[in-house]
C-alpha cells in the first residue's frame, strides 16, 4: 500500500494531525493507499498559501501562464501510462477507458493555455465626452475547487485549465475516495508552477469541503457534484456572498423519433448510457421512444447490451468496471427492486457475484413518467425506456424533469432536429449523437444541474471579473 502527501505551498506534506485515510479498488476491495486526512488547520495553510501567491501569479502575463500550462500537459503526456493505471485502479475504471480521459486532461491544458492568450472584449472607447472606458477581465483570487469520485483526473483537469490559464491560485478538493491521481497532477504541476498556485488536499467533503466552501479567504468555489452537494456548498458560501460554479447532476432524455435510425441508437447507447458503469451525469439513462420504435428499439438495445463485457478493470477486453462502492451499488440495486414494481426489468436487474462492486448492465421497459426511475439521478449502469403516444409527448416527457445538464434527439428530419433542439431545456443538445465532448464548446447545465461553464471559452468568464475603467481625457 502506497502513501501519498497533499500539497501546500510546493511541498508534499502531511495532514497536520497526523491522520490518513485509506483507499480501496473498487474492482477488487483491496486497500492500495493512504492519504491525509486532512482538517480546519490544513484547509487554512492551503488557502494562505493561495492567497500568498496570488498577487504575482495574477500579474504574470497570458504568455506565461499559457507556457505553464503547455508545459504541464505535456509532461502529464509523457507520464501517461503511470496516470492511466492509477486512475484505473482508484476508480476502477476499466483500463481501455482510461486512457482516452488521460488524453482528453491534456488537449484541454492545451486548450486553456491557448485560450488565455485570445480572450475578447469591448474596445476603449469615449461613450461619455471627455471620458474614456477601459474594461478588464481580471481573476477572482483564491479558488475553491471540488472534484468528484466518477472522473478524478478528467475533472481536476477541467477546474485548474481555465482557472489558472486566468491569473488564479488554486485548492483542490478531490474526493476522498478517488485522490490519488490529483495528488499525482499536483505533484507534477509543482515543477512549472511558482509554489501556492496549486494546492492539492484530502479529506471528506462534510468536513474538508464545507469548511473550503465557507472559508474567508476563498473567492470562489467551483464544484462538480450531486445537486444535493451543490445546494450545500451555496449554502456555505452565501455568508461570504462567494462566485460559485455548479456543474451537478443529470438525467439525460433520449428523444427517438419514429424516423430515427434505431440500429445506430441502440450502438450508441451501448457506449453512452454504461460508460464508466453509468456513473456519469450525461449518461443517456431515459429514453424517451415514439410509438412505432418502441418495441424495435428495446429489442435492439437488449441486443447491444447484453454483449457488454463486464470484468476486472487491467483486462483490455473489458469495457464496464465496478461501481465506485458497495454503498453505490446497494443504491443502485434499491433503484432496480422499486422499478421492478411497476414496470419490466428487461436485462440484467441483480449484482454480478464476483470480488468487487459489479452490478450488470440493465434495461427497464414501460416506466411512467412520475416514477422514480425516470425522475432521480441512479448514477449506475441502469436505462429506462418509456413509449410516448406522439411527438409532442417526447418532447413533453423529456423537459418533465427538474435536472437540465444534457440530451439527445434522434431523426433524420433537420427541421424537427432545429425545432426540439430549440425547445430542450438542456445545455447540452446532441443531435443523432450523445456524449461527445470537444474541448472548445462549453459544458454545464440548466435548472438543479446548476450554472457556469467548463470547457470552452465561456469558462474563462467564469473565472474572471469584469472591470470597468474611466479616464477623464480632457
Amino acid at each position: 500500500m502506497k502513501t501519498y502527501r497533499q500539497v501546500i505551498n510546493g511541498r508534499s506534506v502531511a495532514a497536520v494531525s497526523g491522520k490518513t485515510l485509506i483507499v480501496e479498488d473498487p474492482s477488487t476491495m483491496v486497500k492500495i493507499a493512504a492519504v491525509p486526512h486532512s482538517g480546519k488547520a490544513d484547509v487554512d495553510a492551503a488557502v494562505a498559501a493561495a492567497a500568498a501567491a496570488f498577487p504575482a501569479w495574477s500579474a504574470t502575463t497570458p504568455g506565461e501562464r499559457s507556457l505553464a500550462l503547455l508545459r504541464l500537459a505535456d509532461a502529464l503526456e509523457a507520464k501517461r501510462s503511470t496516470f492511466v493505471r492509477a486512475e484505473s485502479e482508484n476508480a476502477g475504471k476499466p483500463i481501455s477507458a482510461v486512457g482516452l480521459e488521460v488524453d482528453a486532461v491534456v488537449d484541454n491544458l492545451r486548450y486553456f493555455a491557448g485560450a488565455a492568450r485570445n480572450m475578447e472584449g469591448k474596445a476603449a472607447a469615449e461613450y461619455l465626452p471627455g471620458r474614456t472606458s477601459l474594461i478588464r477581465r481580471d481573476p477572482v483570487g483564491v479558488v475553491a475547487s471540488i472534484a468528484p469520485w466518477n472522473y478524478p483526473l478528467l475533472m481536476a483537469g477541467w477546474k485548474i485549465g481555465p482557472a489558472l490559464a486566468t491569473g488564479n491560485t488554486v485548492v483542490l478538493k478531490p474526493s476522498a475516495r478517488t485522490p490519488i491521481t490529483a495528488l499525482m497532477l499536483g505533484v507534477l504541476a509543482q515543477e512549472f508552477f511558482p509554489a501556492g498556485v496549486l494546492n492539492v488536499i484530502t479529506g471528506p467533503g462534510e468536513d474538508v469541503g464545507s469548511y473550503l466552501a465557507r472559508h474567508p479567504g476563498v473567492a470562489m468555489v467551483s464544484v462538480t457534484g450531486d445537486t444535493a452537494t451543490g445546494k450545500r456548498i451555496a449554502a456555505a458560501g452565501a455568508d461570504t456572498v462567494k462566485r460559485l460554479h455548479l456543474e451537478l447532476g443529470g438525467k439525460a432524455p433520449v428523444l427517438v423519433f419514429d424516423d430515427a435510425d434505431i440500429n445506430l441508437v441502440a450502438e450508441t447507447m451501448r457506449a453512452a448510457s454504461f460508460w464508466n458503469a453509468g456513473q456519469d451525469c450525461t449518461a443517456a439513462c431515459r429514453i424517451i421512444a415514439g410509438p412505432k420504435v418502441y418495441e424495435k428499439l428495446v429489442a435492439a438495445l437488449i441486443d447491444q447490451v447484453k454483449t457488454i463485457k463486464v470484468g476486472p478493470t487491467s483486462a483490455k477486453s473489458t469495457e464496464m468496471g465496478p461501481l465506485i462502492s458497495a454503498a453505490q451499488r446497494t443504491r443502485v440495486a434499491g433503484f432496480v427492486e422499486r422499478a421492478s414494481k411497476k414496470s419490466e426489468v428487461v436485462l440484467g436487474g441483480a449484482a454480478i457475484r464476483a470480488k468487487g462492486n459489479y452490478y450488470k448492465p440493465t434495461i427497464i421497459a414501460g416506466p411512467a413518467q412520475g416514477s422514480e426511475i425516470v425522475q432521480d439521478e441512479v448514477f449506475g449502469p441502469v436505462v429506462s425506456v418509456q413509449r410516448a403516444k406522439d411527438e409532442d409527448q417526447i418532447l413533453a416527457w423529456a423537459n418533465d424533469c427538474r435536472f437540465g445538464l444534457a440530451s439527445s434527439l434522434w431523426t433524420r428530419d433537420i427541421a424537427r432536429a432545429l425545432k426540439v433542439s430549440r425547445a430542450l431545456q438542456f445545455g447540452t443538445v446532441w443531435v443523432n449523437d450523445h456524449f461527445t465532448l470537444a474541448s472548445e464548446m462549453p459544458h454545464g447545465g440548466f435548472k438543479q444541474s446548476g450554472y457556469g461553464k467548463d470547457q470552452s471559452m465561456y469558462a474563462l468568464e467564469d473565472y474572471t471579473v469584469v472591470k470597468h475603467i474611466m479616464l477623464r481625457s480632457e
